[in-house]
């Protein structure tokens, strides 16, 4: 029997997939690969093969002596090329061939992310939409790849994780998805990184700024910030932070924007 060959919708939506899933997890029991193969009507092992598929062609999976399928067809390269190449662009499909497969609009799919929508029209409400959804997606990714834990705590209550960015969504529009961009920390954490009081050095160690330290006598500063100085972050599953944005981060946020 010949084989149905794979649309570039379905395509798109399994490398949505492949995105939210540990490599390690990539096989045919796992609930959200088969929710995906029913929605494109394929098999949970065709949809378990075509993300082992993505693997084969993964440079942080290479770096690890991780591969994948040695048969991969070219469209799957294509795809893979091109979510590297414009990130936003093909994250957004994805979720908008999803919300068509799943018979909603992407608006109504996504409701409770976009408050202000209705405020807008036309190519503003466009971009607002775009923009929210990608950073949804940008949260979904990053959370798992520190397996839903805060990377200095370990604490696994997702409404208290952030996902954030090591460069500001502001700073750098190429690396905005860039998952490495990425490191999961509960809201205290996030603040202060966002806010320069902590940051990472190249061997993933914390660091405190000066500010910060001026609070040292408090109780609050040790319970904090005293333990976690030079303890080394719980490393993700697969993409670790970059060491340029780390750089760029101790460079251009941390002792530079402390406002305590």
């Amino acid at each position: 029997m010949t084989r149905k060959k794979w649309t570039r919708n379905e395509l798109i939506a399994a490398f949505n997939l492949y995105l939210q899933i540990p490599f390690g997890q990539i096989h045919q029991r796992n609930p959200k690969i088969i929710s995906l193969a029913k929605l494109i009507d394929r098999t949970p092992g065709a949809v378990g093969l075509k993300l082992t598929n993505f693997a084969s062609f993964d440079p942080i999976l290479k770096a690890r002596g991780i591969k994948g399928m040695t048969n991969s067809a070219k469209a799957d390269r294509e795809i893979f090329n091109e979510f590297y190449n414009n990130q936003e662009a093909l994250i957004f499909e994805s979720e908008n061939i999803l919300a068509q497969l799943e018979n909603i609009s992407i608006e109504d799919k996504y409701e409770d992310q976009l408050p202000e929508a209705d405020l807008m029209i036309g190519k503003e409400r466009l971009v607002y939409v775009k923009s929210r959804i990608n950073q949804h997606f940008f949260r979904k990714m990053v959370l798992t790849n520190y397996d839903s834990r805060c990377a200095i705590t370990g604490i696994s209550i997702p409404s208290l994780l952030i996902a954030s960015h090591i460069k500001p969504w502001s700073s750098d529009e190429t690396n905005r998805l860039n998952p490495s961009n990425g490191i999961c920390f509960s809201a205290l954490y996030d603040k202060a990184f966002d806010k320069g009081l902590i940051s990472v050095d190249d061997n993933y160690r914390i660091l405190l700024s000066s500010s910060l330290k001026e609070f040292a006598t408090r109780e609050y500063f040790n319970l904090h910030f005293g333990q976690i100085l030079n303890q080394k972050i719980i490393l993700p599953a697969k993409y670790l932070p970059k060491q340029e944005f780390l750089e760029w981060h101790r460079n251009n946020i941390f002792e530079n924007l402390n406002q305590i």
